[in-house]
């Protein structure tokens, strides 16, 4: 397995010190992080070989190879443990906010409830924004897998792309209102990030048109 880092991190870590939110940030990344050991011992359970792991901006990414023997099992199979490994993730974060909430609602004395408090707060959020049907977020990829069932490969793709282009594009402007009011610069990177994935998300589904063409003619 071959481990990258994205030389982005770097600009986000200077942009959030800027802005004294490195506590924040370095929060996130920490359960960022958790959040695809999630995905990776779900992979490894199900017999996925882990390909690549990239340090990013958010977090880490983790992709995964196939290899023979499952290629020679019914695509069906493939596909439901696919959303298997892409639902890991949000519902390890999730697991962990239920806990910390427990936890503080116990008869455990606390000392600093804030502490709690911060870490439900950043759970949630990572595992509510990673479901967002956006490819190649963990709900883009949910809902790339359901299509496939219903439709097949070649038309999933094609509604996978448009639906994350329409919510992207929804979800610009609505943040894009918001960010008049909260003044935050941790919504402007993120939109500015997803924006980057999807302009590489359009490459390639250009890419696979052009090939589908041309092995049509």
């Amino acid at each position: 397995m071959s481990i990258k880092i994205d030389l982005k991190i770097f600009l986000f870590l200077f942009l959030f010190l800027l802005t004294s939110q490195m506590e924040i940030y370095i929060l996130l990344m920490i359960f960022a992080i958790i959040h695809e050991l999630g995905h990776l011992l779900a992979g490894v359970l199900l017999k996925f070989k882990p390909k690549e792991m990239r340090l990013t901006p958010f977090g880490l990414q983790i992709s995964f190879g196939v290899d023979a023997q499952q290629y020679s099992k019914k695509n069906k199979e493939i596909v439901i443990k696919k959303a298997i490994i892409s639902l890991s993730g949000p519902i390890i974060n999730f697991l962990i906010a239920v806990v910390m909430i427990a936890v503080a609602k116990s008869d455990i004395n606390i000392q600093n409830i804030y502490v709690y408090q911060i870490i439900i707060y950043s759970n949630l959020v990572i595992g509510l924004f990673n479901l967002i049907p956006i490819y190649p977020m963990d709900g883009g990829r949910v809902l790339k897998e359901i299509l496939k069932l219903a439709f097949g490969n070649k038309k999933a793709y094609k509604y996978t792309y448009l639906a994350s282009k329409t919510i992207l594009i929804l979800l610009t402007v609505v943040a894009s209102i918001a960010i008049l009011y909260i003044q935050n610069i941790a919504v402007v990177l993120i939109l500015a990030y997803l924006w980057y994935l999807e302009v590489l998300e359009i490459r390639k589904y250009n890419r696979r048109k052009e090939i589908e063409r041309l092995v049509e003619i």
